[in-house]
């Protein structure tokens, strides 16, 4: 039985990777022992638990970018987390760590340093964070979810996604789709989503549109983030739902589809091959813009800046796209031509490969 301790944590571009890879890894290998390192804020604190594993817990530790007290302590604080893993790892005989970025990851990086053993990393997107960038520099095995991500040694296994999105069969659950969204099976779906918690640009835009998406002969599911403020014109066909539990289901029925472009939605979309607009977060280090350059310099998809994300833009590019069928064929095909849906089967082959070949370079 060999003992695995997982780590990554923060927010569901970490958390649902590292579980994905951690069911499919249960299924190839039942009697061993899988143990995941997280913090006891992040998603993984109630997802982990969810899913039958045991969760082990860490401060949570976000790299300083300034100077001030918390950078002072941040090394302190940083070698404790990582010693109490060292303990974890000894104590429970684990034999290789394998981490997904986020907060949770790097004191597990440096634990599995200190301890000796094999560390494997998995990178979501195309621009990596902080914690796998340092520790690719050590790792036994990179796994990337995007070609040209720079990491040194990586190799490309794509994005571990669920059992349901990974092996969806979208003409087969499309009538299942229609009924959960009070759908008309008879109309095209385009679906709107800006992530888990919505975004307000995609919802404005799109809500001050309706009329027009609705009268060019498509009904729309949207879907707006909990949190976010979002008056329902209430319009027949169009599906205003605050978060979507079943994506799987709303994949299904989508033949078109405006999201911002988070490296697992671009994943998933890309394996899918499902016809899409992008438009990127416009804040932080511009990961969302490289997470979608593959896909739309193949022509899966097309990229939007947010704010060129308004009314004209609907009537100038969305409505005479979603007239065109033979476009959305093209992309469609075009996206499937490039996309991976066994990335959490890759990601375990990675990790076997990693796991042995140290123990094979220990032994010579």
């Amino acid at each position: 039985m060999t003992v695995y301790l997982f780590a990554g944590g923060g927010t569901a571009g970490h958390v649902n990777p590292m579980l994905a890879t951690a069911e499919a890894l249960r299924t190839k290998e039942p009697v061993s022992e899988i143990i995941v390192v997280g913090t006891s804020e992040g998603l993984e604190s109630r997802l982990v638990p969810e899913r039958g594993f045991e969760l082990v817990t860490v401060a949570k530790l976000p790299f300083p970018r300034s100077l001030s007290f918390s950078a002072l302590v941040f090394p302190f604080r940083f070698v404790i987390a990582a010693l109490s893993l060292v303990r974890v790892i000894r104590r429970r005989g684990v034999s290789v760590v394998v981490g997904f970025g986020g907060y949770a990851a790097a004191p597990a990086y440096l634990a599995a340093r200190i301890a000796g053993i094999p560390l494997v990393i998995h990178e979501a997107n195309a621009i990596p964070g902080i914690a796998n960038k340092w520790a690719s520099g050590f790792a036994s095995r990179v796994g990337i979810a995007f070609s040209g991500t720079p990491l040194p040694g990586s190799q490309l296994v794509g994005m571990p996604m669920s059992d349901a999105i990974a092996h969806l069969d979208r003409a087969t659950k499309r009538a299942e789709a229609y009924r959960l969204f009070d759908l008309d099976p008879a109309l095209p779906v385009l679906f709107v989503t800006g992530g888990s918690t919505g975004a307000n640009r995609l919802n404005s835009t799109v809500s001050d549109s309706i009329d027009e998406i609705l009268a060019s002969g498509w009904q729309v599911l949207h879907t707006v983030g909990e949190s976010r403020t979002f008056v329902d014109p209430k319009r027949t066909g169009y599906r205003v739902i605050r978060y979507c539990n079943r994506m799987d289901l709303a994949y299904a029925l989508a033949d078109c589809v405006i999201a911002r472009s988070g490296a697992a939605t671009v994943s998933e979309l890309t394996g899918l091959g499902i016809p899409t607009i992008f438009v990127p977060y416009p804040v932080g280090n511009g990961e969302q813009f490289r997470n979608s350059e593959g896909v739309t310099s193949a022509g899966g998809a097309i990229l939007c800046r947010d704010e060129e994300f308004t009314g004209a833009y609907v009537t100038g590019t969305v409505i005479p796209l979603l007239s065109n069928r033979e476009t959305l064929r093209k992309m469609s095909s075009a996206a499937l031509g490039m996309g991976i849906r066994d990335g959490a089967e890759r990601m375990v082959g990675l990790i076997a490969s990693g796991r042995d070949g140290l123990v094979e370079k220990g032994k010579s």
